[in-house]
């Protein structure tokens, strides 16, 4: 006898990819369509609609059809089968625009080139929680949230938000929204959520709204100038620049966090230790009103 179990070990890998795919979709969107099937790995429609009936025979109850969104949403006892839920997984592969984070190769190196990141500590909600986040931005509407900011006059506060976007610092993620608290678009950490609602009431304030988001500036930058002449060379051979200045264009409301990413010296004397601050802001003017936090 042929059970659910060894069909689902019989897989090809393409059809578990595309699997795994419905099951991301599905869960941090809140919905999957034999269209987004389709898309994704150039199908056409019948062959979608095969994977998706075939995903409902191996994980049956897993996905539930509605009507009111013309497609599948996670059922209330959805259980991942094939797909890493875990955020540490799903968030890299969704800014990846990735269908799947795993291939047929084990821990073989695909291209022979190993890699390594900083073991950094994770600061990351939980799957549920961050589901409730995404399937709002997917679906333009409004969140309800417990968020333990740092602030102690907004420390565990309920509040509704709008958000849009999801950012990744490189240190942290975070979403971008618009507070009806506060009445402005501001940044909420992933890791301080400790509960969200995604609402039926759609959000009134998209990313169109958000002025800081919206606008980008030029960011002047330069080797140190406290480093020698041989040094401040190589930087600028090492970010690219024509010549004897790095511009870089950023959102206004990402400012902040790529002058920290890069450790730029942005005192008004350029003060700070050159071998651990190499960079050196020019137009601290212009970019301080959309970063003050940031500044020394």
């Amino acid at each position: 006898m042929i059970t659910k179990e060894k069909m689902r070990l019989d897989l090809k890998w393409a059809t578990r990819q595309r699997l795994q795919y419905i099951e991301v979709m599905a869960w941090y969107t809140g919905v999957v369509t034999r269209s987004d099937v389709a898309r994704a790995f150039g199908l056409s429609d019948p062959a979608a609609t095969k994977d998706l009936k075939l995903y409902g025979d191996l994980a049956p109850g897993n996905l539930v059809y509605s009507h009111s969104v013309f497609g599948f949403v996670p059922g209330e006892g959805f259980s991942a089968v094939f797909a890493d839920l875990a955020p540490a997984a799903a968030l890299p592969v969704i800014a990846a625009n990735l269908a799947v984070a795993n291939g047929p190769y084990g821990n073989a190196l695909i291209y022979g080139l190993p890699t390594a990141s900083l073991p950094l500590p994770a600061r990351q909600p939980s799957p549920q929680t961050l589901a409730q986040i995404t399937r709002a931005i997917h679906g333009g509407r409004k969140l309800r949230v417990s968020y333990r900011s740092l602030s102690r006059r907004e420390g565990g506060a309920e509040r509704v938000i709008e958000p849009h976007t999801l950012v990744d610092t490189g240190l942290r993620w975070h979403v971008r929204a618009y507070s009806e608290d506060t009445c402005d678009f501001r940044d909420f950490v992933l890791s301080r959520f400790t509960a969200a609602q995604c609402l039926d009431a759609p959000a009134e304030s998209g990313e169109q709204y958000d002025d800081d988001w919206v606008e980008s500036v030029s960011m002047s930058l330069a080797p140190h100038a406290g480093l020698d002449a041989d040094r401040r060379e190589s930087l600028l051979l090492d970010y690219g620049a024509s010549g004897e200045t790095i511009e870089v264009a950023v959102r206004r409301a990402l400012l902040g966090y790529v002058l920290q990413r890069l450790n730029v010296d942005t005192t008004p004397d350029h003060s700070l230790n050159p071998h651990a601050y190499q960079l050196m802001l020019l137009n601290r003017d212009e970019i301080e009103p959309f970063a003050a936090w940031a500044f020394r």
